[in-house]
């Protein structure tokens, strides 16, 4: 469906969000006779100057309920990633009506190459760094989707031209409603139970992000690790080449710490900077689809010395009175939460805050870990009661009412050579706005009590 026309259509956006309002822009561009777009929320909600600013440019704004007449009257409706799923939309695609994402959306009017890359866990990690290494080999790129600008806002640039690359963070809400869009290099790094609120099983929301293979061709490459056979098996029900990291027989693999590829280069573990053994697993599935795009070793080498990592992943806060205190707001489900633990190693106690609104998945995982490697476990936000039914037999509990109340009971919990570790294990979205926020009042939190005195608690339950 690349450089699909839309001149003289009739296109109708949902969603008045970043992704939204630039698919908007995109189709007016590209010659929309007409551009609608709705939103549950009014005017005064969005903010009545960006309103105004769109209504000048040409757009029609509908708000409140979705006018059903209006989708039905419409040659494509556009679907931004952050609108849940409604009938009204269904009932629209059941009429006949072209119901795309944002994504969808803009890939029809991409010529370069695109690296697509989803998961539950890691994706932003692995996808900056590709960005990373793509930017020193020189090469004109585009970096965001999930994470940074919608593409939608790259149309047109040097980067999305033939020759140029266009890497792209996918979730699955933005997956569910692609129809053509086939990346050069798909890597999908694992599924674990997320977003179980929105999709009900594991199978369903499996069954979206696998949307990632489904139009790539022979001359395509599917990356997924070597050890996760279900990656595997889903990589392989697509027509791409399947490609491999992480184990003995794969494309990249450890050996002594350091990753080889079967290019023959070896990339040293110390110019890695981001820690943890998963990040050594992001590491290598950035070398092997960099590979696969034709990229060179010494760009993928520097490209990998100079990604320090993001905020809020694993990020080292501060070392105060000999605890280390680490921000992992983005472990936004319980698999990201163990990673973060099992990441800092088997050698210290976790003074764990955790809570927010529940996802709808197991907490066992994260209790086992717990149980063996927890001082103490902060809770605060919806998820309090639930989380301290899994937990109250076998560590610590403590209340908290705030963030910074969070941080400052955990200071008190943890002893020296201990961590005090964010990795919330829920969604933000019940006191902050986003994980961002919540990461950085944490971050916020442990600097403004650093060389403070702490009184440490009994932790006798």
């Amino acid at each position: 469906m690349k450089n699909r026309s839309i001149a003289d259509k009739r296109v109708t956006v949902v969603g008045f969000g970043r992704s939204g309002i630039a698919a908007a822009r995109l189709a007016m561009r590209k010659g929309a006779r007409e551009v609608i777009m709705q939103d549950k929320r009014d005017a005064a909600e969005l903010g009545d100057d960006l309103v105004l600013e769109l209504v000048r440019e040409g757009v029609r704004a509908e708000f409140g309920d979705h006018r059903e007449q209006t989708l039905l009257e419409s040659d494509l409706v556009v679907v931004s990633p952050g609108v849940p799923k409604l009938a009204v939309i269904e009932r629209t695609a059941s009429a006949g009506v072209l119901v795309v994402s944002e994504i969808e959306f803009a890939s029809w009017f991409i010529e370069a190459d695109i690296v697509a890359i989803t998961g539950t866990n890691g994706k932003s990690t692995v996808t900056s760094l590709i960005g990373s290494i793509i930017e020193h080999s020189g090469v004109p790129s585009f970096v965001g989707g999930n994470l940074g600008p919608p593409l939608s806002d790259a149309v047109d640039s040097i980067a999305c031209r033939e020759g140029g690359v266009v890497v792209l963070e996918l979730s699955s809400y933005q997956l569910e409603r692609t129809l053509s869009l086939a990346p050069k290099v798909a890597v999908m790094l694992n599924l674990t139970p997320d977003h179980l609120d929105r999709y009900g099983t594991l199978g369903a929301y499996g069954a979206a992000k696998q949307r990632i293979f489904r139009n790539q061709k022979s001359s395509d490459f599917a990356v997924v690790p070597g050890f996760d056979a279900m990656m595997i098996a889903m990589a392989r029900a697509g027509a791409a080449k399947v490609e491999t990291y992480g184990t003995a027989d794969s494309s990249v693999r450890a050996e002594g710490g350091d990753l080889v590829d079967r290019w023959g280069a070896n990339y040293s573990r110390d110019s890695i900077k981001i820690r943890g053994g998963h990040n050594l697993e992001n590491a290598m599935a950035a070398v092997l689809a960099t590979r696969l795009l034709g990229v060179g070793e010494t760009a993928i080498r520097e490209g990998l010395t100079a990604f320090a990592g993001l905020p809020h992943r694993m990020e080292f806060v501060a070392d105060d009175d000999n605890i280390e205190y680490f921000n992992d707001s983005k472990a936004t489900n319980v698999a990201a939460a163990v990673k973060a633990i099992v990441g800092l190693g088997d050698d210290r106690k976790i003074v764990l805050i955790a809570g927010g609104r529940d996802k709808g998945g197991s907490y066992e995982p994260l209790r086992a870990l717990i149980e063996q490697r927890g001082r103490a476990v902060v809770l605060l936000g919806e998820s309090t009661e639930l989380m301290k039914a899994q937990f109250e037999d076998i560590v610590a509990i403590r209340v908290a009412d705030d963030m910074f109340d969070a941080v400052s009971i955990a200071r008190g919990c943890a002893r020296s050579g201990d961590v005090v570790l964010l990795a919330p294990a829920c969604s933000s979205l019940d006191m902050f706005e986003n994980f961002e926020e919540r990461g950085r009042i944490f971050s916020a939190a442990v600097r403004a009590l650093a060389g403070t005195s702490r009184q440490e608690e009994d932790l006798s339950r």
